[in-house]
């Protein structure tokens, strides 16, 4: 294996990373925002009140989102199978 393939595969990797948590890290940012705006405009400073919502938030979306995430990871992996066998 040469040193660009190398690359390639580690490239492809992270990108593979981004594509399967993009989805929840967004989720988790809008639900975080909408709260916190929320809290600015009417005035409650209470800190624990994220956490709930964004978890539930952030559960739902791994749950509509896993058939997504189990694809681009078994595509991953074909693309590395396939590597590995042909040398």
């Amino acid at each position: 294996m040469t040193g660009a393939e190398v690359l390639d595969i580690a490239r492809e990797g992270v990108w593979v990373m981004i594509k399967m948590s993009a989805p929840i890290m967004i989720v988790g940012l809008v639900v975080g925002v909408v709260i916190a705006l929320f809290q600015a405009l009417t005035q409650i400073q209470e800190m624990t009140l994220v956490f709930v919502p964004k978890i539930i938030a952030i559960f739902l979306a791994l749950m509509i989102g896993l058939p997504f995430v189990a694809d681009v990871i078994g595509t991953y992996m074909r693309f590395l199978m396939e590597k590995v066998i042909t040398g």
